[in-house]
């Protein structure tokens, strides 16, 4: 089972940079999209289908921002669009699948860097977050929850550290909740695949960051610990240049 997920900020804008040759070359099993930026009728769905995806949608109500979207070449047993919580679903930012006993989540985390108001609303969206995969966990114990965490864990996770201490995404209580969130019994499939190996996964438009590889982790493939021993492979695809992110891939047996 092969995994992809990609920020890709914009589908339309994606799609005109070649997202679907890349998808056509890298053939993965499930595609997880986060920040579509537009409605299923905004482009044109057929392109995923003629691939032979089945494709679900999640977009925000808000034209034009956040949503999600969720790929697998099988069909689900079910989706589940939205987690019940109305200031995030209005956003767009939790679509699940289940196959059999494995379930997929493609998540859409907010970001705080463009004030208090919305670093408080990330914030409460982490707090309900942890709390909904503890429950989800019971039911669901073979979960992969991919997407965009807007959070580097580790210093190794960013470019400079230092001065971005008291950046939104790398803050104190954004990391220690990425770390109470691992030890609810997820894994960070890249990391355990590549310790002490620093790759990022989000550049800035600004400052030629991309070129200078001054980035930032913040995608992710978490897998929960009932699927430990099925993780085969993960990675972040550097050269692939639809997005201000690149895909993050897992392969499980």
């Amino acid at each position: 089972m092969k995994i992809v997920s990609y920020n890709i900020n914009g589908i339309r804008a994606a799609i005109n940079k070649g997202l679907i040759d890349f998808l056509k070359e890298s053939n993965p099993d499930v595609v997880c999209f986060q920040e579509l930026k537009a409605q299923p009728e905004q482009f044109d769905v057929s392109l995923f289908e003629d691939l032979g995806y089945h494709c679900y949608w999640f977009p925000a109500e808000k034209k034009g921002y956040s949503g999600v979207g969720l790929l697998s070449k099988t069909k689900p047993d079910r989706v589940v669009a939205g987690c019940g919580e109305a200031k995030y679903d209005f956003e767009g930012r939790i679509l699940r699948a289940d196959w059999g006993d494995i379930s997929q989540i493609s998540a859409y985390f907010p970001s705080g860097s463009s004030g208090d108001l919305r670093q408080a609303f990330k914030m409460e969206f982490l707090e309900f977050f942890y709390n909904y995969i503890e429950k989800l966990l019971l039911e669901r114990p073979k979960l992969i929850v991919s997407g965009d965490y807007n959070i580097c864990h580790e210093a190794i996770d960013i470019h400079d550290p230092i001065r971005n201490a008291k950046s939104s995404g790398f803050l104190p209580e954004e990391r220690e909740w990425m770390s109470d969130f691992i030890e609810l019994g997820f894994i960070d499939s890249f990391r355990i695949q590549n310790p002490g190996k620093p790759k990022y996964s989000w550049w800035s438009y600004r400052a030629n960051a991309r070129n200078n590889n001054k980035g930032w982790r913040i995608d992710y493939n978490m897998v929960s610990s009932a699927l430990k021993d099925q993780i085969k492979s993960a990675d972040i695809w550097n050269d692939v240049h639809q997005s201000d992110h690149c895909p993050v891939y897992l392969e499980l047996y």
